[in-house]
């Protein structure tokens, strides 16, 4: 029964605890704007207008406003442009003499994968697929950011749609194959062979009933590659002015047809494929930096967000906190922790990043962080852990996470980077020590709690409190250090009404003692306050005086 019950104290710890429970108070110090840390990239093309906007792309406040971001619906099946058959009755259409001279090759099969497990579901990632939880071809009656097929029972993984080559080795995963399809663009022998195959591919749209989703040849005459900006509102930096959603995946498509990119440090995205029909946009939450944002009670390891139809010219999209709840959170978390991977560079905080493939989870029902980094080998086994997540347990199914952030009643732009640097802190501190130096850290705040009636990190009594000690400080203390750069006001005093002391590092940081050095000092054998103390005397012997009257204050 003990064990149960420490079992159930650990998934409830690490999904529900409160983290910067003085953050409200510490709002209120705030009375003036932070010194601009991020420099802007340098805009490398040659149309600027003079506030630095490229032309053509920049702030649009309207876009996206009325768009549903729940299930998608769908409506009547279309008939497919891009199949073999179509492509070659249309250019039979347009060119009777040369049809038979010419081979309308299957550049592309339009196929389904049902993926039973985590597992498949990245064995499909790693083969570089453009994976989608809803069918291509069609009508969408109803705009949103996810699907689940009625066939698939609730639980399971949905059918993930994507296209791949003809000779695709198929892993040993259920899948169909629903059309054999041409892309001119993916077929080199249309690059000389006298045909207009962009007029082909019109033809096609008109022969298939889809005509109406065609761009008007007055307005685009030849197709053209998407691209524009995604920008969000902080209305406490930057002078309250939009600034790029930074380092996400922007996907498009027209039926079977594709193009994706990551959006660059302003915002600016560009599709390296050319289209002439109206698309349907959406935002991916698979940052290039190498972390995702998921779970909504879909089972994807990132989100998507629906930007809706256009025209293949591309789309601008300004979020602020009066967008759609969602969309809003999950492009902050996105861009809290592409600043944070970027600080953690030698040039500036010269830190170990988190794990490659980091997964962020955001809970909109719960206002709790964890860093429980569960899909990088941490925490506990998870077929025990589910037994005791009862209707939960799928969560835990398919994917799991590394990192929470609740993000329940949280519309402030510094609160959620605040949690964010935090959790990240934590990952970046698992990085470095492993799974074994995490497992005693969670077994500490097991014991404490039970022991303590409900104490988040208990007294600091017993068994390996010093790892949650040393983890606890560290993480507070940058999630501070990064508030402050970024906003500026009185530094805040995040986690300093515990038993532990991340002021500690804030007094080391104005003695010259760095953050690296700070950092360097936190490695696996590095389990009390003592060992940290002798790690950072032992780095900086000319400062230990400094060092250890700081430590002596808070013994």
């Amino acid at each position: 029964m003990l064990q149960r019950r420490f079992l159930q104290i650990a998934v409830y710890f690490f999904v529900t605890r409160i983290i910067l429970l003085n953050f409200a108070s510490v709002i209120k110090l705030i009375i003036m704007r932070g010194t601009i840390r991020l420099m802007l990239m340098t805009l490398l093309v040659m149309s600027c207008s003079e506030d630095g906007i490229r032309t053509g792309h920049g702030v649009d406040y309207q876009y996206g406003r009325n768009l549903s971001h729940e299930k998608i619906v769908l409506g009547s099946r279309l008939e497919n442009p891009y199949k073999t058959e179509n492509i070659t009755k249309a250019l039979q259409e347009l060119y009777p003499t040369k049809a038979d001279r010419v081979e309308v090759k299957t550049t592309d099969l339009y196929v389904r994968f049902l993926p039973a497990s985590d597992e498949e579901y990245g064995i499909l990632k790693e083969l570089g697929l453009n994976l989608i939880d809803h069918p291509l071809d069609y009508e969408i009656v109803k705009e949103g950011d996810w699907y689940h097929d009625p066939e698939v029972p609730d639980g399971n993984a949905t059918w993930q749609y994507a296209v791949v080559p003809p000779d695709f080795d198929f892993p040993d995963i259920e899948y169909e194959i629903i059309d054999e399809c041409h892309i001119s663009e993916h077929d080199s022998g249309t690059r000389a062979d006298g045909i207009d195959w962009e007029a082909v591919e019109r033809q096609a749209y008109m022969m298939t009933g889809n005509d109406g989703l065609l761009e008007p040849l007055t307005r685009a005459a030849t197709k053209v590659k998407p691209s524009g900006r995604i920008t969000i509102v902080d209305e406490h930096w930057n002078d309250g002015k939009p600034f790029g959603v930074a380092g996400i995946r922007v996907s498009c498509n027209s039926f079977v047809k594709f193009s994706h990119c990551y959006s660059d440090g302003q915002g600016y995205y560009e599709m390296p494929k050319s289209f002439a029909s109206k698309l349907r946009y959406r935002l991916v939450f698979e940052n290039e930096k190498g972390f995702s944002i998921g779970f909504n009670m879909v089972f994807v390891p990132a989100s998507v967000s629906t930007m809706g139809s256009a025209g293949p010219e591309g789309v601008n999209m300004t979020v602020t906190k009066t967008s759609e709840s969602k969309l809003y959170k999950r492009c902050v978390v996105n861009n809290a922790a592409y600043d944070y991977y970027t600080r953690c560079q030698p040039e500036d905080l010269n830190i170990t990043q988190p794990p490659k493939d980091l997964r962020i989870w955001l809970f909109h029902k719960l206002r709790s962080g964890s860093s429980m980094m569960m899909h990088h080998g941490a925490v506990l086994d998870m077929d025990m852990v589910s037994s005791f997540l009862g209707d939960f347990s799928p969560l835990l199914k398919f994917f799991l996470p590394d990192i929470t952030i609740g993000v329940e009643n949280q519309n402030d732009y510094r609160t959620i980077y605040a949690d964010v640097c935090h959790e990240l802190a934590h990952a970046s501190h698992f990085a470095k020590v492993g799974t074994s130096f995490w497992n005693r850290y969670i077994l500490y705040v097991i014991g404490s709690y039970v022991a303590s009636g409900g104490m988040t990190y208990g007294d600091g009594a017993g068994a390996n409190s010093g790892y949650c000690e040393l983890g606890e400080m560290w993480a507070f203390y940058l999630s501070s250090k990064m508030y402050h750069e970024r906003y500026g006001g009185n530094y805040p005093s995040f986690g300093t009404t515990f038993w532990f002391y991340p002021q500690i590092f804030r007094y080391l940081e104005e003695k010259d003692i760095s953050t690296w050095d700070i950092f360097h000092a936190l490695d696996a054998s590095t389990v009390s306050l003592d060992d940290l103390e002798r790690n950072l005397v032992s780095g900086n012997p000319d400062k230990s005086a400094l060092i250890e009257q700081i430590f002596d204050r808070y013994r």
